[in-house]
Parts: C-alpha cells; structure tokens; sequence
C-alpha cells in the first residue's frame, strides 16, 4: 500500500519526479562513462599481459611494469624450459621505434617480437590477414584504428621503420598500446627492427600444465634465476595498472571526475526530492491525519528514492549502452567489466538514499494539524 501511495505521489507530481531521474541519470551516465573510459585504458596499460596467454613471466629484475622492463639473458629461457611443470616459454621482445608514413612523416609505433611458431603473446583479433602473415621476414601487422595516424598505409605494401623496411602484411583489430600503436612482426625482424642486443630479450612468458600452482612455480623459477624477476601474469598486469595510475596522475583525475559526477547527481536528486516534500506537505499532513506514522512517511519516501534510482538507472544504463557501442571501434578507450554494472547499480540505489534523506526529514516532520492551516 506505501508503495502504491508513493508511486501516485511521485505520478501526480510528474516535473519534480523528471528532475529527480535526470539526477540519477547523470550519475550513472557521467560515472558509468569515466569508469568505462578508465578501464578502457587499462586494457591499453597491460594488454600485452592480458592477451598472451601466459601465467608467469620472468622479466628484468628491477621491472616496476611490463614496459619497463630491461633485456635478460636468453640463457634464461634454456634454464627454465627444463621443468617438468612448465607446459611451454617463449621469448618476446618490445621497444619503441618510428614508423615512416608515405607522404615522408614520421609516427611513434611499439614494436613487439614474437617466435614462431607459436607466435605467443602475439594479436588475437584481425581486420585482414591472420597471426601466420607474420612469419614472413619483413612482415608486420600494423593496427586498424591507427591507419589514419600512420597515413593509411596500404595492405601488402612495404614501409619503414627506424629505416628497416617492413610490409604491412596483418591489419589487427582494436589492439592498442598504452605506449604507442602496436606494431607485431616476428622475432628476427624485431630484432632488425630495433638494434635489439644479441642473445637477449625483453622477458619470457611461461604457461603452466593445468593444475599446477602458479605461485609455488613462481618461487621455484625464482630461485633458479635470482637475478631476474618471476611474476604471475595477474600480478604483473596489476602492477603495471597501478604504475601507471600513481605516476601519471590519471587516477586523480579520472576519481575527482567520477566524485564531482556523483555529487552533481545527489545534489540534483536531494533538491528535486526535498523541493517535491515542499510542494506536497499538505497531502502528508493528511496521511498523518488519517493515521498514517512517521515510520510511513519515511518508508514511503524510501520508496520514491528507489522508484527514482531505478528510473533512472535503465535510462542511464540506456545512454551508457549507446555511448560504449558507439565507442566500440574509435580510438576513444572504453570497456565495462561485466560485473561493473551491477555494482554502478548498488551504489547508485545507495546515492539515491542519501540524496532522499533531507527530503525523509522534512517528511516525517510534518504534523497533521498543518493540514488546517
């Protein structure tokens, strides 16, 4: 019956009602969209580590994240590649190099090695060509939303980069760096292409036979190579997030953003709500007059608050829903876990309470003898 009663109140009230929702909406579109945009980019910090398929990965001993990571000694990957639990290790190595354009121009790329054949921590998604255009010496693959970037260079043509020739042989698809556009090729081009010293590389990646406990692994290589760094593939990929979340100051900017969205959307929501206790004093006053408790009246404006949140967080999700798919293949970074939304919901639902609070007290504070005045 309360929630009937607040459902007709919020009805007959309908423009005070609308600025609650759009309130609501703002906070989860404005905070929905900063947190898509964050995780967005996270995917760009790690996704070396993320896509390659790898548990451990034994990188420079003094390696804070993936792309700082100096050269080791390829003798490492022999030493390892002799335990029992260790399924396969394959090398890869990475730098930075500069990619010329066909009008003369030059543009930053991330250049990544990968061995045949089995091509490990290599591209998983392509808009033309496949991982095995890449075994061919001079091929590379080059990323479809920076063809623009690079000066649409045409597919099967040949190119430059630190003035080694290359051909564009692999179009991948949405695979982008949080250092510059990536570039794959294979391991011996690599090494042309960036000078990389001889018997090294930039780390190993190790996949483990199923059942094998990763941690325990990790101490074990560790101890057979004291000098370098072993660490589980979701360690490092955490680390290198957060490097770059504490030493780049996105994580200030993407939180103070996200804070003044949600304190945009609880000041909007506590003003339409107060503003719409204001307007309907008098019918309060009569539901307390016919018997109605104050434990009513706050249950009844508990259930506003919820109606209101829940309004407002489909036509929001809505929003947001557009704003990602329209995202999708820009080089704007976005992506939602799939469990963000449900918790962008619950604390949603929660501002909404808190934004309904003053509006509760105003409520429960009306005395049925106002009704009369």
């Amino acid at each position: 019956m309360r929630v009937i009663t607040a459902f007709k109140m919020l009805f007959y009230d309908r423009s005070t009602t609308a600025g609650s929702i759009l309130g609501v909406v703002a906070i989860v579109f404005l905070v929905g969209q900063q947190l898509a945009v964050l995780f967005g980019l996270f995917t760009y910090m790690s996704v070396l580590v993320d896509h390659a398929g790898a548990d451990i990965w034994v990188c420079s001993r003094n390696a804070e994240n993936i792309n700082s990571t100096d050269s080791i000694p390829d003798y490492y990957l022999d030493r390892i590649s002799g335990i029992s639990s260790i399924r396969w290790a394959e090398p890869l190595i990475f730098g930075g190099g500069s990619f010329r354009r066909a009008d003369g121009k030059y543009n930053g790329v991330q250049v990544v090695g990968l061995r045949p054949p089995r091509m490990a921590g290599g591209p998983w998604k392509f808009a033309r060509g496949s991982i095995d255009n890449l075994f061919e010496y001079d091929a590379v693959s080059v990323e479809q939303t920076d063809l623009d970037t690079l000066g649409n260079p045409e597919y099967g043509k040949y190119y430059e980069i630190n003035g080694i020739k290359v051909k564009v042989n692999a179009i991948t698809k949405k695979i982008k760096g949080f250092a510059g556009s990536l570039v794959f090729t294979n391991l011996v081009k690599a090494k042309e292409i960036l000078n990389f010293p001889k018997n090294r590389y930039s780390a190993i990646m190790i996949k483990l036979k199923d059942g094998i406990d990763i941690n325990s692994t990790v101490k074990e290589i560790q101890k057979i190579l004291p000098n370098a760094k072993v660490i589980s593939a979701s360690d490092l990929s955490r680390k290198t997030r957060f490097y770059y979340i504490r030493n780049t100051g996105m994580g200030g900017s993407f939180g103070f953003s996200t804070l003044i969205g949600a304190m945009v959307g609880i000041v909007i929501i506590m003003l339409t709500m107060y503003t719409g206790v204001l307007n309907r004093q008098k019918d309060f006053a009569i539901l307390r007059a016919l018997g109605a408790r104050k434990w009513d009246i706050a249950v009844i404006v508990f259930c506003q608050a919820l109606i209101i949140g829940a309004a407002g967080i489909i036509i929001g999700f809505l929003l947001l829903s557009f704003f990602l798919s329209s995202t999708m293949n820009s080089k704007l970074p976005t992506y939602m876990p799939y469990w963000l939304p449900f918790y962008h919901a619950a604390f949603t639902l929660f501002l909404c309470f808190l934004g309904s609070l003053l509006a509760m007290n105003k409520a429960v504070s009306i005395e049925p003898a106002s009704v009369f005045r």
